[in-house]
């Protein structure tokens, strides 16, 4: 008897990957052979193809569509015809029961050839508005999913849901002593995380690493700086830096008291099922689609999160900002400890297999 096989696919930024990462353990005790489709150099290869062995990956050409002017925008929508073909290919040779998209760019080639292959896409949406490859993914798709119900608005309501959001379970399992061992920091005084994305933010690193000596005199920081953010020589008692860090992130966390984050809703969402109060610096609109912003000023008004806009935080002291989230931790936590519990993954997987051929 054949074994059930199930593909996903999203990639791009971690956030695009991380909900896939908590499902693949349950589709695969669920006795499925899972494949996944990715980009040849995107962060899902590196989280994917290297960080859970028991999936096949598969790598595809994919294009991104700009908002602004770039040559390349003459060039990728070849990249996204010949990524079609490639998938397709893919989806032929596997023959998958369901497709699971989490979006980004590289998505797009992997929906459009499942709708050519009459395989069932579930598409998952995190933001408030879907994001312009969810947009171009949503009429091949047969069902989509929703974290928040304002987004219900924007999308085809015959074959649309608000699920809520799926949080990996390992980020409840970290451990503070050992997440404080493991950065050399202590309980003495209260630890920061700074979380600029995978990618990492220009913007906090350089105005964290501004008023470090400040900062240090009161607080604790870890920071994730992104991919080649690191700074070589920067040692000093009470600051750790990292690129990224994928296993160590529930320690990581649990040994933090309070987070300075980027607006994307999976990380707002997981520090939210953590419980740490948190300070979100979205992505500024001149550099985005301005759903980072949306993101911000939601779990704001809901009394969830603080928000200062990017263009502040770079002018603003960041050591009041500091001092500003330590003042409202109370009323912060008081807030979040009335949201609902997200789903879980064992949750999700069955709703996506519900849609299965």
């Amino acid at each position: 008897m054949k074994q059930p096989v199930v593909v996903l696919t999203g990639g791009g930024t971690a956030g695009h990957v991380s909900v896939n990462q908590a499902l693949i353990p349950v589709f695969l005790d669920k006795g499925y052979s899972v494949h996944y489709i990715g980009s040849h150099e995107g962060i899902e290869k590196e989280l994917i193809a290297e960080g859970h062995p028991e999936v096949v990956y598969h790598a595809i050409q994919s294009g991104k569509l700009r908002r602004y002017f770039s040559m390349k925008n003459f060039t990728d929508p070849f990249r996204v015809g010949a990524g079609t073909l490639q998938a397709l290919a893919i989806l032929r040779k596997v023959k998958p029961e369901i497709i699971f998209s989490k979006g980004g760019f590289v998505s797009v080639p992997v929906v459009m050839a499942a709708k050519l292959a009459n395989v069932p896409v579930v598409v998952h949406e995190s933001d408030v508005t879907p994001g312009l490859a969810n947009k171009l993914a949503l009429p091949f798709s047969s069902q989509i999913f929703t974290v928040f119900e304002q987004t219900l608005q924007y999308v085809p309501a015959a074959k649309s849901m608000c699920t809520g959001p799926i949080i990996r379970p390992e980020l409840f399992m970290g451990d503070r002593e050992e997440g404080l061992r493991r950065t050399g920091l202590n309980s003495e005084k209260p630890v920061f995380i700074i979380m600029g994305g995978s990618q990492g933010s220009a913007v906090l690193n350089e105005a964290v690493r501004n008023e470090l000596p400040d900062l240090l005199k009161k607080y604790q920081i870890i920071h994730l700086c992104g991919k080649g953010n690191v700074v070589e020589g920067l040692s000093v008692a009470g600051y750790v830096q990292y690129e990224y860090v994928t296993d160590e992130l529930p320690n990581l966390l649990a040994a933090a008291d309070y987070a300075i984050s980027r607006a994307g809703s999976n990380a707002i969402f997981e520090l939210l099922a953590i419980h740490k109060p948190m300070l979100l610096v979205p992505l500024a609109a001149s550099k985005s689609r301005g759903d980072q912003i949306l993101n911000a000023k939601y779990f704001a008004s809901k009394g969830l999160a603080l928000q200062i806009e990017e263009e502040q935080f770079e002018v603003q002291s960041v050591t009041e900002q500091f001092d500003r989230l330590m003042k409202e931790k109370a009323r912060l936590l008081s807030n979040i400890e009335k949201t609902t519990e997200p789903k879980t993954p064992e949750k999700m997987a069955e709703l996506i297999l519900s849609f299965q051929k």
